[in-house]
């Protein structure tokens, strides 16, 4: 039975890039030796991180004046890695708290200065993304969550601003066209729509760098990381390599425009059933509506078992809602094909004729 893969992350990737990153696991490149025995000093694997490198800038549009790096520690590390380089001595930065991954870098920056959340929907069990705030010049830095996993919620817009804007875009990045040159700095931990886990992507505005002075472990200095391309210890081989396969995929398939018309179709389709299913409720306002992770419950749960029986029997996994919220939840990453949000858009009409 085809499985139709809706999980949160480590989620759905291309067909293909499975298929080349297996193959290289066994004989990368012909060598007769696997991808993950070849040097990461070498330059077979210079010439992966080197390009992988170059195609986050063209994908995304971006300039010499940014730097692209693959790290590890997932986006949790850079919670610390940010304020770190970011925050001044004694100063503040500004956070929006929009989602448990936004509270996470709050409280992470919350012990190298102040943080200023100058907006939060944590009342609201984050069913939408706060509007209306204002930024101070000196703050050191304005930080912000793209895209949330957990609650179905996604920033439309972004603010103009004279102080450094950094955004987790995790969950959300290479989906949809933004005028990237907006952030200063992004990161992206990459088991969505740029890799497997194993690394996470960092680009940053080198100008912003070297403001701040204090000691640090030498891991957590970008600049280090960018002195060394890339490469201050030894870089998870399997993890950038199949990230550059899955860039090569978006860019053979259109790029990221191309991608943001898939997705949109994707969501639109599955948020119409939402909303015009009685047995089905939504979760988060519309205008702020993700079109990565769609949440949504049942209007009683007293069908819910017939429901997930329903899904079980189409090849639907990974679907049920995050543990600290419950209900469902659909992420339709780039990888997945609008053939799979048909087949659950089919199982949610079914429900009708059971109940």
């Amino acid at each position: 039975m085809k499985k139709h893969n809706f999980s949160a992350g480590p989620s759905i990737l291309p067909q293909e890039v499975l298929k080349k990153s297996a193959e290289a696991v066994i004989n990368f490149n012909g060598l007769g030796l696997s991808l993950i025995e070849i040097s990461h000093r070498g330059k077979d694997f210079l010439a992966i991180m080197d390009e992988a490198r170059a195609l986050v800038k063209k994908l995304l549009d971006l300039g010499e004046d940014y730097e692209v790096l693959f790290l590890q520690g997932g986006a949790s590390l850079q919670f610390s890695m940010v304020p770190y380089n970011l925050m001044k001595e004694n100063g503040k930065a500004a956070y929006l708290d929009t989602g448990s991954w936004a509270a996470g870098a709050i409280r992470e920056a919350k012990k190298l200065g102040t943080v200023d959340v100058v907006g939060s929907s944590k009342d609201a069990s984050y069913s939408f993304i706060p509007k209306g705030y204002s930024l101070d010049s000196d703050h050191s830095y304005f930080h912000c969550t793209s895209n949330n996993t957990i609650y179905g919620t996604q920033m439309k817009e972004f603010p103009d601003s004279d102080i450094p804007v950094v955004c987790d875009m995790s969950s959300d990045i290479f989906s949809r066209v933004l005028d990237f040159s907006k952030f200063s700095l992004i990161y992206a931990g990459a088991q969505k729509n740029s890799g497997p886990a194993g690394t996470t992507l960092v680009i940053v505005k080198k100008e912003i760098l070297g403001k701040v002075k204090r000691k640090m472990p030498a891991y957590f200095n970008y600049q280090l990381h960018i002195d060394k391309g890339s490469m201050l210890n030894t870089p998870p081989v399997f993890a950038v390599y199949t990230s550059l396969l899955t860039l090569k995929w978006i860019e053979n398939n259109g790029g990221i425009s191309a991608a943001e018309k898939r997705n949109t179709a994707k969501a639109s389709l599955l948020y119409n059933e939402i909303d015009n299913n009685d047995l089905f409720t939504p979760t988060v306002r519309k205008e702020d509506r993700s079109a990565m992770n769609v949440t949504f419950k049942l209007a009683d749960d007293f069908h819910k078992e017939i429901f997930d029986s329903l899904c079980k029997s189409a090849g639907i996994i990974g679907v049920k809602g995050h543990a600290s919220v419950g209900g469902y939840r659909a992420s339709i990453y780039n990888a997945m094909p609008i053939e799979s949000v048909k087949v659950l858009v089919e199982v949610m009409e079914s429900l009708k004729e059971k109940v």
